[in-house]
């Protein structure tokens, strides 16, 4: 059993598994529980487990309503951990060709997950590190609460459930990336 184990899970599962495994998970939700996926919520629901008392906002049973999708989450970030323990550190898959263009950027290191050259403490002072990370972050935040979702909860499971407004919203993540990868990462570095 510990072999299986050990053999199924020391490496990233190839992409034709883990899409399908994805991609039955929503309507496993759906059919089952009567529940969307979609993680920008929580955020809500852990405000509302906190700060129920001071504002009207988040005075709802949270329990009753977020209290799996809090679980989920937890979850997904303790399996991160264990994953990054057990199957140790794995270089990020880019092709010869981004890494070209990023180069052309200033970024240099794809050691991580994420380019230190972006994404470091060191980097919050200067433009190059603010603006992706703090203006981004909030652009991101303020968009999912816009849009009444966030990425995954609108493509993963809002277009398998064939709403209309997430297929907007995606085609606007994607106008959105499209925008910030040619003309405001250019622009920035």
């Amino acid at each position: 059993m510990a072999s299986l184990f050990s053999e199924v899970f020391s490496e990233a599962w190839p992409w034709y598994v883990a899409g399908p495994v994805i991609g039955l998970f929503v309507p496993a939700l759906l059919i089952l529980e009567n529940r969307m996926f979609g993680v920008s919520a929580n955020l809500r629901h852990l405000c509302s487990a906190l700060f129920s008392s001071r504002l009207e906002y988040f005075r709802y049973d949270w329990k009753q309503t977020g209290l799996w999708n809090l679980l989920f989450v937890g979850g997904a970030g303790v399996g991160g951990f264990l994953a990054s323990q057990w199957m140790g550190p794995h270089d990020v898959a880019i092709s010869q060709a981004t890494r070209d263009a990023l180069g052309n950027l200033g970024i240099h290191d794809f050691s991580g997950l994420a380019p230190r050259e972006v994404f470091a403490w060191s980097t919050l002072a200067t433009v190059k590190g603010f603006v992706p990370v703090i203006v981004g972050g909030f652009l991101v935040g303020f968009g999912a609460s816009y849009a009444g979702g966030c990425t995954s909860g609108h493509a993963i499971a809002g277009l398998a459930d064939l709403q209309l407004p997430s297929l907007v919203a995606v085609a606007g993540f994607f106008a959105g990336g499209l925008l910030a990868t040619h003309f405001i990462f250019p622009f920035l570095f």
